[in-house]
């Protein structure tokens, strides 16, 4: 994944937190830095599905130490997280 354009990783990002944990209500808008469990978007059960979502569609492999806030828990930590597995 090369070359990852980091706008439409964004918004493919986005559009699956939105459709999966939001059921597609944009009236609590979110940030790229904002996170997912301080906003009560995202639970830990969440998360697993999260975690195959990218293995499914970004071919990267989440170990079990990966699952970390700092990984998973805002658009923009998922965005540097999949460039770094990708990378």
């Amino acid at each position: 994944m090369a070359n990852i354009d980091l706008a439409a990783l964004r918004d493919k990002l986005r559009a699956f937190i939105l459709e999966t944990y939001l059921f597609g209500d944009e009236s609590e808008p979110f940030g790229n830095a904002d996170s997912f469990m301080d906003k009560g978007i995202i639970d830990s059960t969440g998360v697993l599905e999260l975690v195959s979502f990218l293995e499914r569609n970004f071919g990267v492999t989440v170990n079990d130490e990966e699952m970390i806030p700092a990984n998973l828990d805002s658009i923009d930590n998922l965005t540097a997280f999949i460039q770094k597995k990708s990378g």
